[in-house]
């Protein structure tokens, strides 16, 4: 195609696009190749941009069905989310309307679910939004009404005071999500105990439970009631209808991690924990397995041992040093990256760092053969589940950072998303980037 002719036909397109300003609207790419000045690894920053980007939390999926693009959020247009194509480096809004809570990424499908605030008070939508026609028709330049994209699945009831969390089941046909204290009560078993705060930041309390609605016909059902408050609610990806959620404490809970079908059957702790542990950040990984934090980031009392920075620093960079959070998270116990198998029950820990606060929000590659953690320093640590070998991947990503990397595997488990504000020229805000596994680890058998 002639120069001109292809400065037309771009002209043309952003002209569409920007003329829409909404869904499908388009932004230059900021892709940019790095490499980590400790590592060596070449690290993939998709943005670079201080446009207040953070990637979806590491119990959800960050890469489309097709694996060719990651949805994250943004402050490119207030309130909307963003998809940006791993090669090209394409950034493409898609939402219109605003979300709350988490976004959803099918795996079988181009389909992106969240909530959004209803018409009348105290109500959410679920929306269903289809990528494979935002995409297409975006690059095309030819977008439609975000009616044609976005669809409500249905509208929850006030008096459920939904919110917070929501997970996409394995079947693609459920949504779970958290309801309030009123209407969880409603179903909270007789003789049930009702938590009151836990910790110096005051949460934890109950009642609160989980409800589910199919997006097909936006049929609501409750699941579950407990005594305290959920938080990180997530759906087993390859097993539909085992839920993972967990006691929000904002810091050490008394029983962390809990699991249950989604009839309500089943309800148990996930790993029943000792007063002494620190259990956070748990993630189901595989069909049959969870990692999470056992954190080792506290000093021995009348010991030497805890992390190597000061207990306080910008932005909460040590957070959960405070005496009123007891003597649990020190070394004296076994600490580190810890995967629990949802069918025989057993944990292993599959790795530690030497020093420092250890491992922090873990996850791992849906093969088996990978975890990955980071740390306070926001350091990228990668384990070898069968030999135990770790090696760190990246580093220097800013303590004073807005929020942490939140390592995230691909579903083919050979690269990582995190979140890093290793470019930012105020030291907060971050960016999108892809870490790959070393090849020499890949070609492992």
């Amino acid at each position: 195609m002639p120069s001109l002719l292809r400065a037309a036909v771009c002209a043309a397109l952003c002209f569409t696009t920007a003329a829409h300003a909404g869904i499908g609207q388009r932004f230059p790419s900021e892709r940019k190749l790095v490499k980590d000045p400790v590592t060596g690894t070449m690290l993939t920053f998709l943005t670079s941009e201080p446009k207040g980007d953070s990637k979806i939390y590491p119990t959800h999926p960050q890469w489309t069905a097709d694996g060719q693009w990651l949805v994250f959020r943004s402050n490119r247009v207030a309130g909307e989310a963003m998809a940006v194509n791993e090669a090209s480096g394409d950034i493409v809004q898609v939402t219109e309307g605003g979300y709350t809570g988490m976004l959803n990424l099918a795996r079988k499908s181009m389909k992106l679910y969240f909530m959004r605030k209803g018409a009348a008070d105290g109500t959410l939508q679920i929306v269903e939004v289809d990528l494979a026609a935002v995409l297409r028709d975006s690059a095309a330049g030819r977008m439609q009404a975000p009616a044609r994209y976005q669809r409500i699945a249905g509208t929850t009831p006030a008096d459920l005071e939904a919110g917070g969390d929501m997970a996409l089941d394995a079947d693609e046909e459920w949504v779970y999500f958290r309801i309030g204290r009123a209407a969880a009560a409603k179903h909270l078993p007789a003789g049930a105990k009702v938590e009151a705060n836990f910790g110096p930041r005051n949460m934890g309390a109950g009642p609160n439970g989980i409800a589910r609605m199919n997006v097909r016909t936006g049929e609501i059902r409750h699941v579950v009631s407990v005594g305290f408050q959920i938080g990180h609610i997530q759906a087993n990806l390859w097993n539909p209808g085992e839920i993972v959620f967990c006691w929000e404490t904002g810091g050490k809970s008394p029983q962390r991690t809990w699991t249950v079908r989604a009839d309500g059957s089943g309800l148990r702790p996930l790993y029943p924990e000792a007063p002494y542990e620190w259990v956070t950040h748990e993630a189901v990984i595989t069909k049959d397995e969870v990692a999470m934090a056992l954190m080792g980031h506290r000093p021995i009392p009348g010991g030497a041992g805890g992390v190597d920075a000061p207990a306080t620093g910008v932005n909460g960079a040590n957070p959960g040093q405070d005496a009123a959070w007891g003597d649990a998270g020190t070394r004296e116990k076994p600490t580190g990256l810890a995967i629990v198998n949802l069918r025989t029950r057993e944990m292993t820990i599959a790795g530690q760092t030497p020093s420092g606060s250890g491992l922090w929000h873990v996850h791992g590659s849906p093969d088996g053969r990978f975890a990955v953690g980071d740390d306070f320093s926001r350091s990228l640590w990668l384990i070898d589940r069968k030999t135990r070998e770790m090696r760190m991947l990246t580093t220097g990503h800013k303590t004073t950072a807005a929020d942490h990397p939140h390592p995230t595997f691909n579903a083919d488990g050979t690269k990582i998303e995190i979140q890093s504000a290793m470019l930012s020229a105020d030291g907060r805000s971050m960016n999108i980037v892809v870490v790959p596994v070393p090849e020499e680890w890949l070609r492992r058998k």
